[in-house]
């Protein structure tokens, strides 16, 4: 849709990672809202200020609800853009490839980005191949489902964020961080059961990418990786980015979005 001046105003719908919540798009919202455009902010399934537990949360679909309701209840001609952080990607993928007809571009922010010719799981496997078990530092990791469908939980430690996710970040987000991260997983063993994402659905949404320069869980390398073995040509680089753009390059990403948003929205 466009404004009174010719420019067009979307409306963002902002995924967190895992162990986040919509608290941490708080310096985001009100810069894309200033710029005219409509804003929602979801806390997933045990996420953020969403009351259940992840013991309670038994696949990547149940995480997903919140998403997938919110974007289920759109008025009938309303597309939205959807921007997915981290584990979000994956969120985002569920998403696209149910209602592919709603969703006016994807935009994947140093996001886990499947392909459509592998298990959904393949990046997230990849991911964690390329992980040797000290690069978590004080993460932990846990058993939660049951024997026939078992998880692992993720919790990240406060030296984790510090020294790997949130390494430019201000230090006040961090503390920030520190007190409101909560318990998720990747549901990655029951991800890999799933069927692959198609291309008439999935692959039929116009993707972005967006590179963060210096993150240091996932690399640029494995970033760079991620958009060739996906085929994904629009791409974006925050310079001096680290794993949360939101706060340590906060007005390049608003940016970023609202040029995404003049193309495609």
């Amino acid at each position: 849709m466009a404004g009174s001046n010719g420019e067009r105003k979307a409306h963002f719908v902002l995924v967190h990672g895992a162990g986040h919540g919509a608290w941490c798009w708080y310096k985001i919202k009100p810069k894309l809202e200033s710029g005219g455009h409509r804003v929602t902010v979801l806390n997933l399934a045990a996420s953020g200020i969403n009351m259940k537990a992840i013991q309670d949360v038994h696949s990547l679909t149940e995480y997903s609800e919140p998403l997938l309701e919110s974007i289920e209840s759109l008025a009938p001609n309303e597309k939205v853009i959807l921007v997915g952080h981290s584990l979000g990607g994956m969120n985002l993928s569920l998403a696209m490839e149910k209602f592919p007809h709603k969703i006016s571009a994807a935009v994947f922010l140093t996001a886990f980005l499947p392909d459509t010719t592998h298990q959904p799981s393949y990046v997230m496997d990849q991911f964690l191949e390329k992980k040797p078990a000290d690069s978590w530092l004080d993460t932990r990791f846990e058993k939660f489902g049951s024997p026939e469908q078992p998880l692992t939980s993720i919790f990240f430690g406060p030296k984790c964020l510090q020294e790997i996710l949130y390494q430019l970040s201000p230090i006040e987000d961090l503390e920030l961080a520190k007190s409101l991260v909560r318990k998720s997983s990747f549901f990655r063993e029951e991800v890999a059961k799933m069927k692959k994402f198609s291309n008439e659905e999935y692959g039929s949404v116009t993707r972005v990418y967006v590179v963060c320069d210096k993150d240091l869980i996932i690399t640029e390398e494995f970033q760079r990786w991620m958009i060739a073995n996906s085929g994904v040509k629009n791409v974006v680089e925050i310079k001096g980015a680290d794993h949360m753009p939101m706060f340590s390059k906060p007005q390049e990403l608003s940016n970023s979005l609202m040029e995404i948003a003049q193309k495609y929205a």
